[in-house]
């Protein structure tokens, strides 16, 4: 159970992402949702962790200035590694299957950053998972990208959607974190956070 203390506080999620939103519904946690506009981009000398964390705290630049006292406000970014590169959102189904060919019978990193911020303070903390697909087929890879259109995912797919059904045999670490939230981080985060206030 989140913290009593917690209700002291007005938790401002800034994420679009509907996943993101239902984990802090399931959470039970007061919050509310509010959206800037930024343009996700990244020096080239970061990587790994670097790119995820960057991206967090780069989403929480607009919203400092008008963040009150009992503010906690989280912007998260999700990205996946793979081959020594960070893999984006695919533009086109033709970057879409390029990505998903690249990561068909391979072992692959999920890395999602949480970002923290309130009026005094901010913290950072990212959380990394190893998936691996099975060999996937022209024809699945196809198949998925003209049902499920997973041009808003890091790497060209959703876990969760069907190609994670079918594609997906092995995981080390945080299903959720691949789903683009890891939700025991923001509890344990959040319960710390009204501990020490």
């Amino acid at each position: 159970m989140i913290n009593d203390a917690l209700k002291n506080f007005h938790i401002i999620l800034a994420s679009g992402s509907p996943r993101r939103q239902e984990f802090f519904k399931n959470l039970d946690l007061d919050f509310e949702i509010r959206l800037k506009p930024i343009k996700e981009e990244y020096p080239s000398r970061l990587t790994h962790f670097e790119i995820s964390n960057y991206l967090a705290q780069l989403k929480a630049l607009p919203f400092k200035d008008e963040l009150q006292a009992k503010d906690i406000l989280i912007t998260s970014d999700t990205i996946v590694w793979h081959s020594n590169k960070a893999l984006g959102k695919p533009e086109n189904a033709e970057e879409a299957f390029r990505i998903l060919k690249s990561l068909s019978d391979t072992t692959h990193e999920v890395i999602t950053s949480v970002c923290f911020t309130t009026p005094t303070f901010e913290k950072t903390l990212h959380n990394i998972t190893k998936v691996t697909f099975k060999p996937l087929s022209d024809d699945e890879i196809s198949y998925y990208i003209e049902k499920y259109h997973p041009f808003d995912k890091a790497g060209a797919y959703g876990i969760q959607d069907w190609i994670g059904q079918i594609g997906v045999t092995k995981i080390e670490g945080s299903y959720f974190n691949v789903m683009g939230l890891p939700v025991h981080l923001v509890y344990k985060t959040l319960n710390a956070i009204a501990e020490e206030k």
